[in-house]
């Protein structure tokens, strides 16, 4: 044996112990950053079609859905249903159903070009309603394939007054099931009050509220006594703790300015900011990710007293932007950037309730609740009631709401289809 075969050998027997020995990942040295976990492939609701097309046999079916009604192999869910079922109309919760109307402009109705059927759209002036008995006269089924965001403020309205039209003029309602991009293994935020129930937030669950829209279905039909006959298509492959960025699926945004994943798990607290005099980054490409305003001169201040709070999975950086519309459009702002750390333990909704009260603290001349054109408070019906707005501490908010999140978790565990 010659010496190039000697090492060959040598090089071969460290290589097998490297790679039986040695964990292919290093541990986290810190409790704010995450291992990075495989990708797991998830197929949805309408992936699962051809085995439940027994529920489709001899009806006429509408549909509801928007952009992010696709397969996993990014095929329309229009088109799939218009080849396997009896396709008759089709229903757009805003901006039509295949994003073709900008932000801001409702979808009149008007006829799909790619497969000549009506559409109808569910919003008028930013506002869900609920569909007419002249939009259900063709079908006997409805379907509804929306991909959702997991928190109050955003959708699911839609879902509730189509269950309620369902039972109404006896349809059956059928969700095609799709993930809770936030895990449904988190659950934050107050419940909504009686009081606060408004085009923000219509049903009786937290900000977060870690179910799929299947699993909301069937806790709104039963807790609202809706008596609606539903039906769930559910997803494969999916268990709660996953969080979009752990499956295999392509994020299409099911808002507006919401460009990435951990946009949307920020956008579950800063959402709350809306209610303040802050800009959240509307009309920037770090929409939600990062807040400011023209009176905060000091940033670096802000991030380091943000980062001496020691939150979880975030960390704090300042910054500076001018927003291209919506509030302080083409102003200078001073803020903040969110630096997601550890998706699993960071809780956006608590960061926004110490957020807010920081700012409050360090702006006392600057900072504002907004009110209303009738005198009343957006935070109240952002959050759900009015405990933030008048609360002396954040301790006291962050635990009432986890109280209340916890007593929802357990009132929703029988109408959980996926486990951990």
């Amino acid at each position: 044996m010659n010496f190039r075969q000697f090492f060959k050998i040598d090089a071969l027997l460290i290589l097998f112990f490297i790679w039986t020995f040695v964990p292919l990942s290093l541990p986290a040295w810190e409790n704010n950053l995450e291992v990075v976990r495989y990708r797991t492939t998830v197929k949805n609701g309408i992936d699962n079609l051809e085995y439940n097309l027994s529920f489709f046999k001899d009806k006429r079916v509408g549909l509801i859905t928007n952009q992010t009604g696709i397969t996993s192999s990014f095929v329309s869910s229009i088109d799939i249903l218009k080849e396997k079922t009896d396709l008759k109309v089709l229903f757009s919760p805003e901006y039509g159903v295949r994003d073709s109307v900008g932000a801001g402009k409702n979808a009149a109705s008007y006829v799909d070009k790619q497969t000549a059927l009506p559409v109808y759209c569910l919003c008028k002036n930013g506002l869900s309603t609920e569909p007419s008995a002249d939009m259900f006269k063709d079908i006997d089924v409805l379907v509804y394939d929306v991909q959702d965001m997991g928190v109050r403020y955003c959708n699911i309205s839609t879902v509730l007054y189509a269950m309620k039209a369902c039972k109404k003029y006896n349809k059956t309602f059928i969700v095609l099931d799709r993930p809770a991009p936030l895990s449904g293994s988190v659950i934050e935020g107050g419940m909504l009050q009686a009081d606060y129930i408004s085009f923000l937030g219509v049903c009786p669950v937290p900000i977060r509220f870690g179910l799929t829209i299947g699993e909301l279905a069937r806790y709104l039909n039963d807790k609202m006594n809706l008596k609606c006959d539903l039906m769930i298509v559910p997803m494969s492959g999916w268990v709660r703790n996953m969080y979009w960025s752990d499956t295999d699926l392509r994020w299409i945004s099911p808002i507006m300015n919401i460009s990435m994943p951990d946009a949307a798990l920020a956008y579950a607290g800063i959402y709350l900011l809306e209610g303040t005099n802050l800009s959240v980054g509307r009309g920037t490409v770090h929409a939600f990710m990062q807040i400011g305003a023209p009176w905060i001169k000091d940033p670096e201040k802000l991030a380091e007293s943000l980062n001496k709070l020691g939150l979880s999975g975030v960390r704090f950086s300042y910054t500076y932007f001018s927003p291209m519309s919506d509030k302080y459009s083409e102003e200078f702002c001073g803020g903040v950037e969110l630096q997601i750390t550890n998706k699993s333990t960071f809780r956006p909704v608590a960061a926004a309730v110490y957020m807010i009260f920081t700012i409050r603290e360090l702006y006392k001349d600057n900072f504002e609740f907004r009110k209303s054109k009738n005198g009343k408070y957006w935070i109240d019906y952002l959050s759900g009631s009015s405990l933030l707005r008048k609360s002396a501490k954040p301790e006291n908010v962050i635990k009432a709401w986890n109280e209340q999140s916890a007593a929802f978790e357990k009132e929703t565990e029988k109408y959980r289809i996926y486990k951990e």
